[in-house]
């Protein structure tokens, strides 16, 4: 399966253009969060996915709730937050928001991380999980060198051992990536990102 994916578009025209036209060659396309600036726009972001030539499986960012993206989400759109579901032989678990709490205030959806571990908890088994929130310790670094990203995100990889973590949310470590056990970890940005991925039986 040819999986194209990408986190944080943020209404840019430009940069949906892009995954749009790439999904041409996709099987599947991987959202995760972050479609919309500060819970505004949602509709004419995703209006900027329209063409997509693939179903898309979201996730959504602190950007936007679980609901909103849920209520704007177009055909062929399957949003995932503390859910699992099987395309083809794949099975991907999804997990939005910031983890831990943003200082961003009100408009930000987050969750605690022992929010975010029980509903990981839910996961019995995974070959791809979709998360926002980076792990702690890898693709979690900001400009100012902090590493910002989630335990409990983390701890589920480690249980888990899927095959692709899949994240966004912190803009400086855009594009990079590392391993958690036999995780293959990356922090996807707003680009087209390839990965190519056999069929599994979503245990490990």
């Amino acid at each position: 399966m040819r999986i194209l994916a990408f986190s944080d578009l943020h209404m840019s025209r430009a940069r949906a253009a892009d995954i749009v036209a790439a999904s041409a060659s996709a099987d599947l396309v991987i959202g995760a969060g972050d479609f919309c600036n500060m819970r505004d726009g949602l509709d004419r972001a995703l209006a900027l996915l329209d063409g997509l030539a693939a179903p898309m499986i979201a996730v959504p960012g602190n950007a936007e709730s679980a609901d909103e993206l849920r209520a704007a989400a177009r055909p062929g759109t399957t949003v995932l937050h503390g859910e699992a579901v099987t395309v083809g032989d794949l099975r991907l678990f999804g997990l939005g928001y910031g983890v831990p709490l943003t200082p961003f205030g009100d408009w930000s959806c987050d969750l605690t991380e022992a929010e975010a571990a029980a509903m990981l908890g839910r996961c019995d088994g995974a070959d791809i999980l979709v998360s926002h929130a980076p792990p702690k310790g890898v693709a979690d670094v900001t400009s100012a060198g902090l590493s910002v990203g989630s335990t409990a995100v983390r701890d589920a990889a480690l249980r888990l051992g899927p095959r692709l973590l899949l994240c966004g949310h912190i803009h400086d470590s855009w594009g990079r990536g590392g391993g958690i056990g036999p995780t293959s970890v990356h922090n996807l940005g707003p680009t087209v990102n390839w990965f190519e991925m056999e069929g599994g039986d979503g245990r490990h």
